[in-house]
């Protein structure tokens, strides 16, 4: 018996979404092939080393790679979302992943998304929130990057938001303005070393522990919690299909 299978709800909610009508050898059960992958995630294991329920190693690893360098996982996340976001006030943030050895080695250097922080090599995972903690967007950058650089091309894929919620590393003026220029209204509090007070809604600010628990409960996938990639969309894609599996089916 599979160690791990997707159940038929969440089954039904990825079908629809699958390439169709694709040229070349008839194509192996995509739910075993998908469950495969996720097992992969899940456990942490080697491509080769994962039960033989699922098929030949080659199969799944291939099915993951071929469709990361179309943007299905991305893609898949955005339909998933787009049926059933609630974006009234999003939050965003990031946190780092450490690389792993066998991370490293792929062609591209920086455009891997690996560079070095004081944790060592990392690479990090910006996200944004909706207003029960789901992520719906995804971005990765070096370690090294501040969340700042990230952040306003993260909010392009907002959506309609009336709150938008950050810890200090986001006190920006320039961020301040691109929210409010969203229609949101930011609540993030100053840094210490600001001339002038910053007021913001304490109370709603409660609510930005929820993207600390999203990672929390990502990181529960460990080819998620410590990279194994070498190439950065192979690694945002099981990113990708981690939440899609955590959050949205």
């Amino acid at each position: 018996m599979a160690l791990f299978w997707l159940s038929d709800a969440a089954w039904a909610a990825i079908e629809p979404h699958l390439p169709k009508n694709q040229p070349g050898a008839r194509r192996v059960d995509g739910r075993r092939v998908i469950s495969g992958i996720l097992h992969v995630l899940k456990v942490g294991c080697r491509w080769c080393d994962f039960p033989a329920d699922y098929g030949p190693s080659t199969t799944i690893y291939n099915r993951l790679n071929r469709w990361s360098r179309r943007g299905f996982w991305l893609k898949l996340l955005d339909a998933l979302v787009e049926a059933g976001a609630v974006t009234k006030s999003t939050a965003i943030d990031s946190t780092y992943i450490k690389a792993q050895r066998a991370a490293f080695g792929a062609k591209g250097g920086a455009a891997q998304a690996i560079g070095r922080s004081r944790g060592g090599w990392t690479t990090k995972v910006h996200a944004l929130t909706d207003v029960i903690g789901r992520p719906y967007a995804l971005m990765l950058t070096p370690g090294n990057v501040s969340d700042m650089k990230a952040a306003a091309a993260l909010l392009e894929r907002a959506g309609p938001m009336r709150y938008l919620l950050g810890d200090k590393g986001y006190d920006a003026d320039r961020l301040r303005r691109l929210a409010r220029q969203a229609g949101a209204t930011p609540v993030i509090p100053g840094r210490r070393n600001r001339r002038r007070t910053i007021r913001y809604d304490k109370q709603r600010y409660r609510g930005r522990h929820l993207i600390e628990n999203a990672f929390c409960r990502l990181k529960d996938f460990r080819r998620v919690h410590t990279r194994y990639d070498k190439l950065a969309a192979n690694f945002l894609s099981a990113v990708a299909l981690a939440t899609a599996v955590a959050f949205w089916l």
